[in-house]
């Protein structure tokens, strides 16, 4: 996932191609390496601009984590509208948090969240919100952080969210991240899912103590329907009714 609101360029990744044929169709999502019993899903903040939710429901897209804040500061633009949007389109979605940990404490920055879009709600559209956990685009990759007190700065966040909204916080990370500004610990995986990030045929190796996976970024450069331009495509390991169980909290 990038972090849109940087002048960083995002990162330029061959899309991932495979033509799916069948005797009816052509299956309207596109290329993707999908496993079975995966359901389809994006990732978008303002970076996408105006999206056509129904076009996006109706291209077989089921869920969406949809960029609602940053730090402890900034609120993504379209947030709002693509939130009530793809509910309305009966799109699975859920906000998303992109970490600053150089910034303010993580409860800090889990109530900005929470106050902000990130609440949940059980209606069998809102997923728990998921914060977002990558290199810095604005100074050292770690954030100037000891591998402990990045530990720590995660769980107060964690434990903050918890508190606020009842569920516990999607984590979206890659493995290498993980394991160098964290040192490889295994502590939230009994209790966060985890949203792995690897622009690859497969997730690859996972965090130390993750014995699943929840959802995965194969791609950067993916394009949908009713979205202009590439946008990140997902999967959830599971079939919808197994997303809508996470959702309303009945997994």
């Amino acid at each position: 996932m990038t972090n849109t609101n940087s002048p960083r360029r995002r990162r330029v990744l061959t899309a991932v191609v495979a033509l799916v044929a069948t005797t009816l169709a052509t299956v309207a999502v596109g290329a993707s390496p999908a496993q079975a019993a995966t359901t389809p899903g994006i990732d978008v903040s303002h970076h996408q601009g105006a999206i056509n939710w129904t076009s996006v429901r109706n291209a077989g897209i089921q869920f969406a984590f949809i960029k609602a804040t940053e730090g402890t500061g900034f609120r993504d633009s379209r947030f709002n509208t693509n939130y009530v949007a793809a509910y309305n389109a009966g799109v699975i979605r859920g906000a998303y948090h992109f970490a600053l940990p150089d910034r303010s404490t993580g409860a800090t920055q889990a109530h900005f969240l929470a106050n902000n879009g990130g609440a949940w709600s059980a209606d069998s559209r809102t997923l728990p919100a998921a914060l977002d956990l990558e290199g810095n685009p604005y100074g050292p990759f770690c954030y100037s952080r000891s591998q402990a007190s990045m530990r720590a700065w995660i769980q107060d966040f964690l434990n903050t969210y918890r508190s606020r909204t009842s569920r516990h916080a999607v984590i979206y990370t890659t493995t290498s991240w993980w394991n160098t500004c964290t040192g490889g610990w295994s502590g939230p995986w009994t209790t966060s899912p985890l949203w792995i990030a690897r622009w690859a045929s497969s997730p690859g190796p996972l965090p130390p103590g993750a014995a699943v996976w929840s959802f995965w970024q194969f791609t950067s450069t993916g394009r949908v329907s009713g979205i202009s331009g590439n946008v990140d495509r997902n999967h959830f390991n599971g079939a919808r009714d197994r997303l809508i169980a996470l959702a309303n909290n009945t997994a």
